[in-house]
């Protein structure tokens, strides 16, 4: 059943020859030689790897070095068939236990693992912890333990699984059996949990650059999206990309308006037909020119070398499914392009789910911050590669590849449109939401104004300098600095907070604001 590369076979003992004859390449990606020695030399290792930068090789190759089987715990059935696909193919004894496969199937991959002729088992965090998996496991000369998108384990992750919290107690029960964890988008707080829900002892950590510098940054706010959506994909005609919606509503909309305007789309979302969604997945696999527009249900176990594009038609919901996502373009180190589209209401709606959530106040304050790190980035007014990567406490010098370093958003100091902002805020008594404070300060009269005397302000019109446009990105800018609450009991009301008032009274200046030319 099995290819030749068992562990009773001699192996060539030094990992470039496997690298070069098993795995095609003459020479490792930055950072993958350091952690194949380190695992090699039994080390516990933790390493945090760009997207696409080739992690899976780092547990792939020293499980063929290694005796014993190596069990791989990954999160998705996909993910799990496309990696176990490829190994087969390159004579590697690999197989996957999963709920697809038939019963038979199944009883002959546990066999070939318990008399030793499997290298590399995959399997998911819940069928692990299954008592027949667990009695398995502890016959079958398991060595070491490969935890795929290790950010899976912690609360403050981005797409945490309550079941990946308990392979640590796996690997105590397997005889405290090698830990080996990749992931890449895990901030310092992630990976304290990693470490801690995994690891019986500090393991060895590799952080290698999170910067993917042939991708191309830019956001800008949401306004006529589908204009901004075709206006977007002229300048990628004939490419494969993906788009992503955060419903699926959306997402069907979205394909059927691309349909309509010519362009190669398919839908893919949890709510299609199973055999809809592999279809739609095999032809943006398979075929040149293909977009397909997905909710997040797409992307995980996907890994295309060639996609040139990702666009979001809706925020992600925080940095690190940002960072995940615009990942799977241009895997192939070619340039590609991502843009995001954003809007007021969605972080406001965003901030609702988070406290109405059934989670203890120190989650909701993280869940808080992330968003509010997302939404500093789509308003930042430097490099936005340089504020992505100072999230997860990387560095680099302005990139020249985003929208703010190739000079399309002009940016200047906000202090004084900040103090403008919140003074009107101020004079309105707190009791107006954002589009009607706009018209107080761009001094136009409408009925709420008259009824209200807001005419009569010594801020009515004091903003006219600028457009609705630019005071739209003064506001989200000054929630998105905590200089503003916005009470949704009192009709979505803005409030000026301490730090607001700080800025008020000169005593701290408000950061350079992002002035985006009107549409």
């Amino acid at each position: 059943m099995w290819a030749t590369w068992m562990g009773h076979i001699h192996l060539p003992e030094a990992p470039k020859k496997i690298l070069a004859s098993i795995f095609g390449f003459s020479s490792f990606r930055p950072g993958q030689e350091e952690i194949v020695s380190a695992a090699m030399a039994g080390e516990n290792v933790l390493a945090i790897m760009p997207t696409g930068g080739g992690k899976s090789l780092c547990f792939q190759l020293p499980a063929l070095l290694r005796d014993g089987l190596t069990l791989v715990i990954s999160p998705l059935i996909a993910l799990m068939r496309d990696q176990v696909a490829q190994l087969v193919d390159m004579g590697v004894a690999a197989a996957s236990l999963n709920s697809t496969n038939s019963a038979e199937k199944n009883a002959q991959i546990y066999q070939c693992a318990l008399a030793g002729e499997l290298k590399l088992l995959y399997i998911s965090p819940e069928r692990l912890m299954r008592a027949d998996t667990m009695d398995f496991s502890s016959k079958a000369n398991v060595t070491a333990i490969a935890v795929d998108e290790a950010h899976c384990v912690s609360q403050w992750g981005h797409a945490f699984r309550p079941e990946y919290t308990q392979i640590g107690m796996v690997r105590q029960a397997l005889g405290d059996v090698q830990m080996l964890a990749f992931t890449a988008t895990a901030d310092q707080q992630t990976r304290k949990d990693i470490e801690k829900k995994l690891f019986p002892a500090p393991p060895k950590t590799f952080l290698h650059g999170f910067d993917r510098p042939n991708i191309r940054l830019a956001m800008t706010p949401r306004d006529n999206p589908r204009k901004q959506l075709l206006t977007f994909l002229k300048n990628h005609q004939n490419q494969r990309g993906i788009v992503y919606c955060q419903s699926r509503k959306r997402v069907n909309e979205t394909a059927q308006f691309l349909v309509e305007n010519g362009v190669n789309a398919f839908p893919y979302h949890a709510g299609l037909d199973s055999q809809v969604r592999a279809d739609n997945q095999d032809r943006f696999m398979q075929q040149e020119g293909v977009v397909i527009v997905a909710t997040i249900a797409f992307g995980m176990g996907v890994d295309k070398p060639d996609v040139r594009f990702v666009l979001h038609m809706d925020l992600p919901k925080n940095i690190e499914s940002y960072y995940q996502e615009i990942g799977r373009a241009g895997r192939d180190d070619l340039a590609a392009s991502t843009l995001t589209l954003y809007g007021l209401n969605e972080i406001r709606q965003y901030r609702q789910w988070i406290e109405q959530g059934d989670t203890s106040d120190a989650q909701k304050r993280i869940e808080h911050q992330k968003l509010s790190a997302l939404v500093a980035l789509c308003e930042a007014p430097v490099c936005r590669r340089i504020t992505l990567l100072a999230y997860f406490g990387d560095s680099c010098e302005p990139c020249s590849n985003c929208d703010l370093c190739a000079g399309e958003i002009k940016t200047r100091d906000g202090t004084i449109d900040a103090q403008k902002a919140l003074s009107t805020i101020l004079r309105t008594k707190e009791m107006f939401g954002m589009e009607h404070l706009i018209t107080v300060l761009c001094g136009e009269e409408n009925e709420m104004s008259r009824k209200h005397n807001h005419e009569c302000l010594s801020t009515f019109g004091i903003g006219k300098e600028n457009s609705k446009t630019q005071w739209r990105s003064v506001f989200r800018q000054l929630y998105a600095l905590g200089l503003v609450h916005i009470d949704v009991a009192r009709y979505n009301s803005w409030q000026v907070s301490k730090t607001g008032w700080q800025v008020l009274r000169e005593q701290k200046r408000c950061a350079c604001e992002t002035i985006r030319p009107t549409p």
